[in-house]
């Protein structure tokens, strides 16, 4: 019998998405809200739980020196607050490329940075990528443009750049298909994110020679071959 690796957080058994969202009490904290996921023996976890002890992320950040997105984003993923599918990817992805930005010479409060990216990263929900075609590692990279570049609906070509920025990300995740991975879709929007700060920002962020998932085994839905990361493509 195949182990169920990083699924229900409480009993591991796998995720049930429903067509329809329920009202459902979070397992942890017992709060009740609207939720289109659970597992299949009935346990929900809310976006808050899933992502606690995420204040974490911000000292890594702040004393990384890495010029390199992916290098701040493996160790991100590290974190034991981190898990392999998750709305904290909506964060991590946003601050790893600010974090990197400012090392490679991008001019920024990066502390004030980080704390509206964890702000503004919070509020993308879990499951988005399936349920409103919008994968939150996407999002989170159009968030740090935004951010950089003090974007609002009513702004110009920065709404037009954190618009864009979003886009392209999705474009290329969408080449690949599904189900989600979390540890596919960060790493596919870093490289996207690297060549658009490098167009937009004339910021030289420094590009991984080569990515090798070592996540693979862990994911009941890998895609196997199909994933750019997959360490057999190596």
């Amino acid at each position: 019998m195949q182990e169920n690796n990083e699924e229900c957080l409480i009993c591991k058994e796998p995720l049930v998405y429903l067509e329809e969202a329920e009202q459902m009490e979070c397992a942890l904290c017992h709060k009740v809200e609207s939720s289109n996921c659970r597992c299949e023996s009935g346990h929900y976890v809310c976006s808050e739980c899933h992502m606690k002890g995420i204040d974490s992320f911000l000292g890594l950040c702040l004393n990384e020196t890495s010029k390199n997105p992916y290098d701040i984003l493996l160790k991100l993923m590290a974190l034991p607050s981190c898990h392999m599918h998750g709305p904290e990817h909506h964060i991590l992805v946003g601050s790893s490329l600010l974090t990197a930005y400012k090392n490679a010479g991008g001019e920024i409060d990066l502390q004030k940075a980080l704390l509206e990216m964890q702000s503004r990263g919070r509020q993308v929900p879990g499951s988005i990528c399936g349920l409103w075609g919008s994968c939150g590692a996407a999002v989170s990279t159009g968030i740090s443009i935004s951010i950089i570049t003090g974007a609002s609906p009513l702004t110009g070509e920065s709404w037009g750049w954190c618009n864009e920025m979003t886009s392209r990300v999705l474009a290329h995740e969408a080449r690949f298909g599904g189900p989600r991975c979390c540890t596919r879709n960060s790493p596919l929007s870093r490289l996207e994110a690297i060549d658009f700060y490098r167009e937009k920002f004339d910021i030289q962020m420094e590009k991984p020679e080569k990515i090798i998932c070592d996540y693979t085994a862990k994911n009941n839905q890998c895609i196997g071959k199909r994933c750019p990361f997959n360490p057999q493509n190596a």
